[in-house]
């Protein structure tokens, strides 16, 4: 079987309207050499059928039971066969140049083995401007991403040497996942930005992850305190520990007035505790 340059990877989870759009955006691709792979994460819509009826052999559809995105994303990059792999959310959509460009790119700088692109922001229908914190970053990301997820899945490609190095998504976490992924290669890692908006990322629906997650920084905590187990220079160590610190102090005075002493303790214990 003869090796391919991308694999494509949509993790769907109920929403079969989307993820049809999100398979005709990388089908309508300019560039040729991929494959495609949907991994139904448990659906109850008949999403698997119906992208087989529709695509046939455009597409492979593997379907698990309800894991979550994480592990819908291992699944779909375990059964690649490209060089690069690439992800898109099953809300998102890519321009028609989106592989073309960014593959471009990165034959323009052979070093670079992760790297995203700009994306346009749709909320609820209508085109949003992200804030001046949004603004992506490029090379040595690691500090500007400990405050909050500045790569999105949809807009990256990673050489799959890079990615199953890493150990992938962490599937114990249910959301900011991204971020800890990002996070972590960061880390041994510089990322690439082309400029060009090729992605867009669409937002506001009922069931966006992001909505159903109080105090996401939860998460983000988690994450903290698995790379600051990492080596670390000196620089990079004290900007993991003022994130964490100001991370926990806020998820505290929010448990604190959510009735929630002993998590607000909690969270209190951990700034001391890496004091």
């Amino acid at each position: 079987m003869r090796d391919i340059s991308v694999s494509v990877v949509i993790p769907t989870h109920d929403r079969l309207p989307m993820v049809r759009e999100a398979t005709q955006s990388v089908l309508a691709q300019s560039y040729a050499d991929f494959e495609l792979i949907v991994v139904d994460d448990g659906s109850n819509d008949g999403t698997a059928g119906a992208l087989r009826a529709e695509f046939g052999s455009c597409l492979r559809v593997i379907e698990t039971p309800n894991r979550g995105v994480s592990s819908a994303r291992n699944t779909g990059a375990a059964a690649a066969r490209g060089r690069w792999l690439a992800f898109l959310d099953s809300d998102d959509l890519w321009l028609p140049d989106k592989l073309r460009l960014q593959l471009a790119d990165c034959e323009a700088h052979p070093r670079l083995r992760i790297t995203q692109t700009e994306e346009v922001w749709i909320r609820k229908g209508v085109r949003v401007n992200p804030c001046r914190r949004h603004a992506k970053p490029a090379g040595d990301v690691f500090i500007p991403s400990l405050e909050r997820c500045l790569v999105s899945p949809s807009t990256v490609i990673v050489r799959r040497e890079l990615f199953e190095a890493s150990g992938g998504f962490d599937e114990d976490l249910p959301v900011c996942e991204d971020y800890d992924l990002w996070l972590r290669l960061a880390r041994v890692e510089p990322f690439g930005l082309l400029r060009n908006p090729l992605v867009i990322k669409r937002g506001g629906h009922a069931d966006q992850l992001s909505r159903r997650f109080w105090g996401m920084d939860r998460f983000r905590v988690a994450s903290l305190q698995k790379i600051l187990c990492q080596p670390l220079s000196a620089e990079r160590r004290q900007a993991a520990l003022d994130a964490l610190r100001r991370k926990c102090a806020i998820l505290a005075l929010g448990a604190e007035k959510r009735g929630r002493g002993e998590e607000a303790e909690r969270y209190r214990a951990l700034t001391e505790l890496h004091a």
